[in-house]
């Protein structure tokens, strides 16, 4: 099994959220940096912290893509660098691996259709307790 960056195993969930991750980076690296071979010394960084940073996530097993996360554990500077990659490479996506776009998109709707349900339990069960 892959190894996170303090060297916990990566779940198969974790470790297909850092494949469509580092296909990302490489997609921006390739188009911003003109990068042709692997990825430029910034991308690597953000991808090695991206690794670091998912290795040490409270959740777990449990948690999706950080972009729909509770909690943003990423400094200021790499945040602003993981959104412009998000941004750029995530739209074109679709030309260079549709599947892995359509799996992306699904996973993302999924979690957030969850998310939205255990709200309502939520606030259903505080009305019941305040009652």
């Amino acid at each position: 099994m892959p190894q996170g960056a303090k060297g916990r195993p990566l779940t198969e969930q974790a470790e297909r959220e850092m494949k469509t991750l580092e296909f990302m980076i490489g997609i921006y690296c390739r188009k911003k940096h003109k990068h042709k071979d692997g990825l430029c010394a910034e991308c690597k960084e953000l991808l090695e912290y991206a690794r670091l940073r998912r290795s040490l996530c409270p959740f777990g097993d449990k948690k999706t893509f950080c972009s729909n996360c509770k909690i943003h554990c990423y400094k200021k500077e790499m945040h602003e660098k993981m959104r412009n990659v998000m941004k750029f490479a995530g739209p074109r996506m679709i030309f260079y691996d549709p599947k892995q776009a359509f799996g992306h998109v699904a996973e993302t709707i999924r979690v957030r259709r969850q998310r939205k349900r255990e709200e309502k339990e939520r606030k259903k069960q505080q009305k019941r307790g305040s009652s």
